[in-house]
């Protein structure tokens, strides 16, 4: 039932350098899986049931009223991604006043700047202002 009506405890978390470690831990986890059955199955054309991102919480349309209303403190502050689909991708979720989802990527920028570097979090400020 958590599938289709999130609790609202879970709906919003700050992304936080604990969280990009657990994406990493899945991304790690998902490649060792990968490379299991690839071992198991080598000349099998086996076809995974792939996960594909939901519709309603795509980058520039409005958060669903599902989801309940975003905390002001968390306006335009990076949040965990609460698309399952994003679970092993490197990237957080920001959302504005109007209720407008963006996505950003947390590898590096121009191979320096981190998530967490307050000159992007002040351009992902600016960026998604509304």
């Amino acid at each position: 039932m958590d599938l289709f009506w999130p609790s609202e405890v879970n709906s919003f978390r700050r992304f936080t350098p604990e969280s990009l470690a657990a994406i990493e831990e899945r991304i790690a986890e998902k490649k060792k899986q990968q490379a299991k059955v690839n071992k198991e199955h080598k000349d099998q054309g086996v076809e995974k049931d792939k996960l594909s991102p939901q519709l309603d919480l795509k980058a520039c349309k409005k958060l669903p009223s599902l989801y309940g209303e975003v905390p002001v403190e968390l306006i335009g502050e990076p949040l965990e991604d609460f698309d399952p689909y994003y679970s092993d991708h490197k990237t957080f979720m920001v959302i504005n006043k109007r209720r407008t989802i963006f996505r950003f990527t947390a590898t590096p920028a121009l191979c320096i700047i981190g998530p967490f570097n307050p000159v992007r979090r002040a351009a992902i400020k600016i960026l998604t202002h509304s």
